[in-house]
């Protein structure tokens, strides 16, 4: 069991890294708000394996630019934390215009402890990785890159081209990825008692590492709900250390103005 548990993380961010959009075709309408809350419950196989949150925080200032603030949280269940632990939290900062990332941190718990931080440096066009306070690595940037977590809300607020694709950079620090996400047919699917309007996206994940990569067809299929949202509620993929899907179990929306109401997806 432990030899794919451990992909657990990997395999989610990678769903991240392959959901994106072409900054030039970015919505200027984008539909989602502070408070805004999504949870995941993540099965690998047949074992209950943990649940990932995403969320949208108040506005914030990097260096005096306004952002966005994104937060990406992970854990494991309790039965798979006896084979192997994982609490993940992700950071992300973007432009208030949704067209670049302008900071990036990534804490990975496990049997150890790992921080990584991505400075993005536009007027240098670089993006630096540093690990306790030391650079470990750095990438050239092009004019419009995301990282790993905002790339999904890049998606969320992009406009497919002629093909019925969306497109763009996205980096780590460590290397830049060139990405595209099909966008196929219209489904309605039942995810956890509840009919969901939706488009089937597929992604295409070459140049992304990790478990994806010791799979020769791997693929990743993703339903988003078929209105301005594009909600995502069901992602299901299989590759060589078996088979995951991730159901929506519960989604907050956010409110740019007043209070925030509550929808439970159970």
């Amino acid at each position: 069991m432990k030899s794919y548990l451990k992909y657990i993380t990997v395999c989610l961010i990678c769903i991240l890294i392959s959901v994106t959009a072409d900054a030039e075709g970015l919505s200027n309408h984008v539909k989602f708000y502070p408070g805004e809350k999504i949870t995941f419950e993540v099965r690998w196989s047949l074992v209950k394996a943990g649940e990932v949150t995403l969320e949208t925080l108040p506005p914030e200032n990097i260096d005096g630019i306004p952002a966005y603030h994104f937060i990406y949280s992970a854990k494991t269940t309790k039965f798979v934390d006896v084979f192997y632990r994982v609490r993940d939290r992700i950071e992300s900062f973007t432009d208030t215009e949704l067209t670049r990332s302008l900071l990036y941190k990534k804490r990975h718990e496990s049997k150890s402890v790992k921080e990584n931080t991505v400075v993005f440096d536009w007027d240098k066009k670089e993006a630096r990785c540093l690990s306790s306070g030391e650079i470990i690595s750095s990438v050239r940037l092009d004019e419009y890159n995301f990282d790993p977590l905002s790339v999904f809300y890049a998606f969320r607020a992009g406009k497919p081209d002629e093909n019925d694709e969306i497109k763009m950079n996205l980096t780590d620090g460590k290397r830049c990825i060139k990405s595209t996400a099909k966008m196929l047919e219209k489904q309605r699917i039942t995810v956890n008692g509840i009919r969901y309007n939706t488009i089937l996206v597929v992604p295409e994940i070459e140049g992304v590492s990790g478990v994806f990569q010791k799979s020769k067809n791997a693929k990743i299929k993703i339903w988003v709900t078929d209105d301005d949202r594009r909600i995502p509620v069901r992602i299901k993929s299989k590759v060589t250390v078996g088979s995951f899907v991730a159901d929506l179990v519960s989604y907050t929306p956010g409110n740019d103005k007043k209070g925030i109401q509550s929808t439970s997806a159970k």
